[in-house]
């Protein structure tokens, strides 16, 4: 039974995005007994992995999971991620085999980020970070080359995202686990009204 829930945010964005505060909003008012958590994601990908590690740490620890190590699964917990947020959102459903709903999912971020070399500053956080080939090399490692349980994901697709290609998202997880929609954008437009699908899925015993 699912208890917590983790967004991931995505690149150069923070738990005060648009779709982390509707997501938190939304299990507020129509699934209050679920625990939302937003955590704050460093630019660096092995820095976001470990905060990530850190809260599943809490989190089994409060379901009496108290000599649990970092990596061992949390019966209790799903993952939303958007576009990087999507990515390291299947580097953990895949570890801990729960499930995730993706939001137009990065798939190949290392190949992508070669354009983004140099400095960057979130502009929610003000974390300044380098991107550089430490950074590729961090996300080489991370990514799943392929899925052992498809039908864990539900990913959420638009035609019209102006940074991925959704094809790409398509061919990984496969046209079955896919909503695709004409239009749209890399921010995905309209996301509010996805989730009922989203928390439907997620919160399934299937």
């Amino acid at each position: 039974m699912i208890t917590d829930i983790i967004y991931l945010h995505g690149f150069l964005s923070s738990p005060q995005s648009e779709k982390a505060q509707i997501t938190k909003k939304y299990f507020s008012q129509f699934h209050p007994e679920i625990r939302v958590h937003t955590p704050t994601l460093p630019g660096v990908p092995n820095d976001a992995i470990a905060v990530v590690e850190d809260l599943l740490q809490v989190l089994q620890s409060a379901n009496g999971h108290e000599e649990a190590t970092k990596m061992d699964t949390p019966i209790s917990v799903a993952f939303i991620g958007s576009s990087m947020g999507g990515f390291l959102s299947t580097f953990f459903a895949e570890r801990l085999g729960c499930k995730a709903a993706l939001i137009n999912p990065a798939v190949t971020p290392f190949d992508l980020l070669q354009e983004y070399f140099g400095e960057h500053q979130n502009p929610y956080t003000s974390e300044c970070f380098n991107v550089d080939e430490t950074t590729v090399g961090m996300l080489r490692q991370l990514n799943v080359e392929k899925l052992n349980s498809q039908q864990n994901y539900l990913v959420l697709l638009q035609t019209g995202d102006e940074t991925l290609d959704y094809r790409l998202a398509e061919q990984k997880y496969g046209t079955e686990y896919c909503r695709i929609e004409q239009g749209g954008s890399h921010a995905f437009d309209q996301f509010e009204t996805r989730l009922d699908e989203i928390s439907s899925f997620l919160l399934s015993k299937n």
